[in-house]
């Protein structure tokens, strides 16, 4: 008798395998975005770190949205809040609904240019960062400075080039 799992039944239907396959780049990237986060870096460049698990989460959320949704952004919000330090649940609100928006747009977005897909980006980013700066907020009374913009500027910039290089590991 044959499980549904054994290589013999895998081999008969490729889609499990590439699914499974899938599943594991998303995952791998996404660990690997969470390591950058909280890579050690001098003040000067710390201020430029962007929210990588965010832009990976954005990349995958337009690439495959039938496969990468709320529900990981929920829960890799949620490991950031926790590798973070941060009030439990913050950035699961945050990136989910991000994400949301994403999926509610995906169709129109990734019929634009890589350039001008930056400019959702940017919002996502901005957005992602005014909340996180709102929940700070009400703990205790912040102003915006310069380096606020930072990370979202860095993001943005980025984005073409990561896109492009997650776009190679998905066709990997």
């Amino acid at each position: 008798m044959h499980s549904c799992h054994s290589p013999h039944h895998l081999a008969k239907h490729p889609q499990i395998m590439n699914n499974s396959y899938n599943a594991m780049r998303v995952f791998i990237t996404l660990v690997f975005a969470m390591c950058l986060r909280i890579f050690p870096l001098p003040n000067t460049l710390a201020a430029l770190n962007p929210d990588w698990v965010l832009i990976v989460l954005i990349y995958w959320s337009l690439a495959i949205p039938e496969r990468v949704g709320i529900a990981h952004a929920w829960l890799f919000g949620i490991l950031v809040d926790v590798l973070m330090g941060r009030h439990f649940g913050q950035n699961a609100l945050i990136y989910s609904l991000v994400i949301y928006a994403c999926l509610m747009w995906h169709r129109q977005l990734r019929q634009f240019p890589v350039v001008q897909q930056s400019a959702f980006v940017f919002l996502c980013l901005l957005f992602a960062q005014l909340l996180l700066f709102w929940f700070k907020n009400v703990h205790a009374t912040m102003q915006i400075s310069g380096i606020f913009w930072l990370p979202i500027l860095s993001g943005t910039v980025l984005w073409p080039f990561i896109y492009q290089l997650m776009r190679s590991i998905r066709r990997l």
